[in-house]
């Protein structure tokens, strides 16, 4: 072939499919070429069953996806197709946010669920610093691509306040008190409110995921996404739970627990939730701090009546709703059971030791 004849041959393309369902909407197919080196998106076709006008906004929309670089972020992508439609255009269950959505998956950058093999940890019980040691060397690990994403149920051996990373100790819990019951006090790495947790009083797990499954999400939006297997859950066992913006989980009869989370530099994130099942009303506002103004917005008026514990409205033990809870996510994830190695427990103990029970770490904001 001479130079000429190679100049002319057409260069190797690659294809690429990505779908996204909108919660409560459409579904938005992203159908791309990119060009041989993977880098730049060379034609685009957006479909899928919703609703646009004009029609030729289709075009206007594939228009501006080629020319696009494959690692574009997704508020970009998502800038990029409303300035081409423009603000007349009628989107009609789906919006530019699911378009760039459907093109991440497409490209590799957003993930489902179906795209990972899920494990899931049973309790073992440890120490509550243990546990929130656990909760960062499992998330790093995930994000670093040293083991598979996964559900952990906890179990804890101490009674602890477990205080949110951007606390105020002095603000959010009483010495004496915590004196009084033997308390000790844990800080964790992610944000929320202060929980009281006593053996066999709360349900508590963590998801450690990539931070690709929750990719072009708003906070808001990602947080009764990863928590949708547990609202599932609990209506198996007859419990009519939804999630109150931000993080609470409630049901009719009253606030049952939170949830927080913590994205890592590394990719990897943590979302863990806890639910109330058996709280010691009396023994809680003992040892927390819960001010007038926390409850104020809740239309409450008191802390003691925000505890609606799980016990009561299921009639079950913690350990048959963990068994609800196993199977709900082994049947949405197609999860494997797994075991909380010796080394993990190890790294997760020596990591209690040199941060999560020191004070500089729990009194950093004192």
């Amino acid at each position: 072939m001479t130079s000429a004849e190679n100049l002319a041959a057409p260069q190797p393309q690659h294809t690429h499919h990505g779908e996204f369902k909108v919660s409560g909407g459409k579904l938005v197919v992203a159908d791309l070429t990119t060009d041989e080196t993977g880098a730049t998106v060379t034609a685009a076709s957006i479909n899928g069953d919703f609703f646009l006008e004009p029609d030729e906004a289709l075009e206007q929309i594939n228009a501006s996806l080629r020319g696009l670089r494959t690692d574009a972020p997704h508020a970009s992508i998502a800038q990029t197709v409303r300035d081409a439609v423009g603000p007349e255009t009628v989107m009609f269950g789906f919006d530019p946010e699911s378009v760039a959505t459907a093109v991440r998956r497409a490209l590799g950058h957003a993930t489902t669920w179906e795209d990972h093999a899920w494990q899931v940890i049973p309790p073992t019980p440890l120490p509550v610093a243990v546990n929130a040691a656990l909760d960062q060397i499992l998330a790093e690990d995930v994000g670093a691509g040293r083991r598979a994403p996964a559900m952990r149920l906890w179990q804890w051996t101490d009674p602890a306040v477990f205080i949110g990373s951007f606390q105020s100790v002095v603000n959010e819990v009483d010495p004496e008190g915590m004196e009084r019951h033997g308390v000790t006090l844990v800080r964790r790495i992610t944000g929320g409110g202060a929980m009281f947790m006593e053996a066999d009083n709360c349900l508590t797990y963590s998801l450690y995921l990539p931070q690709s499954l929750v990719d072009g999400m708003s906070f808001a939006d990602s947080y009764p996404f990863l928590d949708a297997w547990a609202m599932e859950s609990l209506a198996r066992t007859g419990v009519e739970a939804f999630y109150q913006p931000l993080n609470d989980i409630a049901t009719p009869q009253g606030k049952i627990g939170g949830a927080a989370q913590k994205r890592l530099a590394n990719g990897g994130m943590v979302h863990h939730a806890t639910l109330s099942y058996d709280i010691d009303a009396d023994k809680m506002t003992d040892v927390l701090r819960i001010g007038k103004e926390k409850i104020r917005d809740k239309g409450i008026r008191s802390a003691k009546k925000r505890v609606d514990p799980l016990r009561r409205q299921t009639g079950l033990s913690r350990a048959e709703i963990w068994d609800v809870m196993i199977q709900t996510f082994t049947e949405r994830t197609g999860a494997q059971l797994a075991e909380l190695s010796a080394e993990d427990i190890a790294r997760a103990e020596e990591l209690a030791r040199t941060k999560f029970s020191t004070p500089e770490w729990t009194h950093r904001v004192p």
